[in-house]
């Protein structure tokens, strides 16, 4: 038998308990040894990856969970840091009334993101003197993200985090996201309305910020829209979000 079926066989076995062709009595407790290893270790780093999302869910659901994550996902990088990643998907699959569970899970694998994610030096205020901001184009830290929310999972991350009993799960009166980032070397975030969402989407896509003002005048009226876009710059600066600032193109 060749290395490679060798290998197949012990990769079905552990994925999906297929019989391999190499199978005889007498190996298979050494077989099952390996399933259990395989399975325990993955297992432990679902665990190590989302303790807050493991404190909600109680050991029970987060076992079965996870257990079906396992089941339907085999690892497919070389480092076991990368196998928690698709977990949210497979939370939102099994908790399509819970949306609070996926939102929790993507928030937690976020932070985990944000904090080895590569640095990016602070943005100098001397550089934003001569800015012409009709143009001007914003360029982001490497460690942000936007998710996606429709829940209350930042509050319930933050509760479980300080050791508070955290609120019940509810629905955000409109569909919003959370910004996740790294502040100097923590990793932090806060919940966002749909307008400052798609604001910063609309940057990231290439919007200049006359554009997003000219957006948010449209939306808001001649008056509150610059002045909302302001708030937002502000905001962002003070969040250290913005790695540069130009009116030349990117």
């Amino acid at each position: 038998m060749s290395l490679l079926a060798l290998q197949t066989g012990l990769r079905d076995w552990l994925t999906a308990e297929e019989t391999p062709s190499f199978q005889a009595p007498r190996r298979e407790a050494g077989l099952s040894v390996y399933l259990n290893n395989y399975r325990a270790q993955l297992m432990a780093c679902l665990r190590e990856s989302y303790p807050t999302l493991h404190a909600w869910l109680g050991d029970n659901a987060f076992q079965t969970a996870a257990a079906q994550h396992i089941d339907r996902s085999p690892p497919g990088s070389w480092t076991l840091d990368a196998y928690g990643l698709g977990f949210p998907a497979t939370l939102r699959d099994l908790y399509p009334d819970d949306p609070e569970v996926g939102d929790l899970a993507a928030l937690e694998c976020a932070l985990a993101h944000a904090f080895i994610a590569p640095d990016s030096p602070p943005l100098d205020p001397a550089s934003l003197a001569d800015i012409d901001w009709d143009r001007a184009r914003l360029r982001f830290i490497p460690a942000l993200t936007l998710l996606p929310a429709s829940s209350n999972a930042g509050a319930i991350w933050s509760a479980i985090a300080q050791g508070e009993v955290p609120p019940a799960a509810r629905m955000l009166p409109q569909s919003g996201a959370i910004m996740v980032w790294r502040d100097g070397f923590t990793p932090a975030f806060r919940t966002l309305e749909t307008t400052e969402f798609r604001a910063l989407e609309a940057l990231r896509e290439g919007c200049d910020f006359g554009a997003l003002c000219a957006m948010l005048v449209a939306q808001e009226g001649e008056t509150a829209g610059p002045q909302i876009a302001g708030t937002y710059l502000a905001q962002w600066l003070g969040d250290a979000i913005i790695a540069q600032i130009s009116d030349q193109t990117l």
